[in-house]
């Protein structure tokens, strides 16, 4: 094996698989061979805006995925060759496909200093099927969203996007027993997908959206105005005007849960912020959520898997980005990384 493929981002819409060397293992590190990978809103952000590391810096892609280990340095002890694992992408300040030097669509991935973090790589429960294993990261986000607004059984909930991180949160708030869960999104496609998992929907250009909210979650009063009594609004969309929406109907005493990525900044009253005391709390990435996950899988109360809509070879990983960028086919879409 003389060289390997690498999916990397050359520029605004430039994604070519590169031919690279294969990854040596290190004492502290190990190789994992990649046999799926998940593509992720922010894929598809990153290579709109041409990558992380500059035009003349190729960024390698791919952070959702899970896979076998191929080979071990001699200082790691948590996992062995063979054992079947998920890639925690920011473990070590490793950054895979988040403008670090490796990415996971490709055959083998080099996880450097693994031995220093056993949370780098975890062996995925032998009794949970292969098709949850890229599925773990983008519950872990969902889950830590979740676990930022302390969600329980009491609160109502209404998701902004349909995505595969929206989709993500209605089974990780499902699972910790909220029943009034209700979905916003432009997609039919999408919306259906919720409704499967047992969410209301609504369509975000129905202008009777904020009426229709209140006839789900009952009305909170603010100074005489009826406003939705949703308690957490999820912003998964990573859209200025949807945002500055939700924190414009959001009622007193409720919190947003920013999940979404934005781009540009977004304006918001905030004396009416003040006076609804509205708590705005974002949520990036994950921390300890890759265990939870596990254990939510292992519960058997949610299948993540009804997300996955497309599957294609990394030979096809052109052909899989465009599939990626319609939303109205699309939802998760997955790469073989060993085709």
């Amino acid at each position: 094996m003389t060289s390997i493929p690498l999916a990397q981002i050359h520029g605004v819409d430039d994604l070519r698989l590169d031919n690279i060397a294969p990854p040596a293992c290190g004492p502290d590190d190990l190789i994992v061979q990649v046999r799926e990978c998940g593509i992720c809103g922010s894929d598809l952000g990153y290579l709109a805006m041409g990558g992380l590391t500059g035009p003349d810096t190729p960024m390698p892609l791919g952070h959702e995925l899970w896979g076998v280990v191929h080979e071990i340095g001699g200082n790691v002890t948590h996992v062995a060759p063979g054992d079947r694992v998920v890639v925690q992408p920011m473990s070590n300040g490793n950054n895979i496909g988040n403008g670090g030097g490796e990415g996971g669509f490709s055959p083998y991935l080099l996880v450097r200093n693994a031995a220093l973090d056993s949370g780098s790589t975890l062996k995925i429960p032998q009794e949970l099927p292969e098709k949850y294993g890229a599925l773990v990261e983008p519950l872990s986000v969902a889950q830590h969203g979740a676990n930022r607004v302390a969600a329980t059984a009491a609160d109502k909930a209404v998701i902004f996007g349909a995505g595969p991180i929206g989709l993500s949160m209605v089974q990780v708030l499902h699972y910790r027993g909220l029943e009034n869960v209700v979905v916003v999104d432009l997609s039919d496609r999408r919306l259906d997908a919720a409704r499967a998992m047992g969410a209301q929907t609504l369509r975000a250009d129905d202008p009777q959206l904020t009426q229709k909210l209140i006839g789900h979650h009952g009305t909170s009063s603010f100074f005489g105005m009826p406003m939705p009594g949703s308690t957490i609004l999820f912003e998964a969309t990573g859209v200025r005007a949807v945002f500055e929406n939700i924190v414009a109907i959001a009622g007193p005493g409720s919190r947003i849960c920013l999940t979404g990525v934005h781009k540009e900044a977004a304006t918001v009253d905030l004396v009416m912020l003040l006076a609804k005391e509205v708590a705005i709390i974002p949520a990036m990435g994950y921390d300890k959520e890759f265990e939870e996950v596990f254990a939510m899988l292992q519960s058997g109360k949610i299948d993540p898997s009804v997300m996955v809509t497309h599957h294609f070879p990394l030979s096809e990983i052109a052909a899989a980005f465009a599939m990626a960028r319609d939303p109205h086919n699309a939802i998760k879409v997955m790469v073989d990384c060993q085709a």
